[in-house]
């Protein structure tokens, strides 16, 4: 556990918890143990860089399904699974480009439905839009998930 949790920058809570979402497995030694084979090196940094561009760990999970079980996933394996990509990146881009032109005026929070913008919120429509930033593109919101994790928001 430590030597994965050293070499994948993963704590060693989130790689229990990654074999509880059944993202990575293990093997127990006679001793309980936890021994990794060297593919989940590769399976962590493909949850790391999906991670890092918004996928949920639904997402994630789904897309390691499509990996071959019963080999080493190939350059091709991981190409054809992360082909979608671009087109999420490009969303979140263009979500991030409204968002910095937006800065001019206001700090695209929205205002939470505060009642004392009249620059981004006036008449404080925003409170028709439900919680949080109502006004920060779809794509950059983040809802906390169970446990105080950080999910991507629909």
């Amino acid at each position: 556990m430590g030597e994965v949790s050293r070499r994948s920058g993963f704590a060693a809570s989130a790689l229990r918890y990654y074999e509880s979402q059944g993202l990575i497995s293990a093997e127990r030694s006679a001793g309980g143990q936890r021994t990794f084979q060297r593919s989940v090196l590769r399976r962590l940094a493909f949850i790391r860089a999906a991670s890092n561009i918004g996928l949920t760990l639904e997402e994630i999970r789904e897309e390691l399904a499509c990996l071959p079980a019963e080999r080493t996933p190939t350059k091709s394996d991981w190409h054809r699974i992360s082909r979608h990509w671009r087109r999420r990146l490009d969303d979140q881009i263009h979500a991030l480009e409204r968002l910095r032109d937006g800065l001019d005026s206001c700090i695209g929070c929205g205002c939470l439905s505060l009642k004392h913008c009249a620059i981004a919120n006036p008449g404080d429509v925003a409170a028709g839009s439900g919680e949080g930033a109502a006004y920060l593109p779809r794509l950059l919101r983040r809802d906390p998930g169970p446990q105080g994790r950080t999910t991507r928001s629909g």
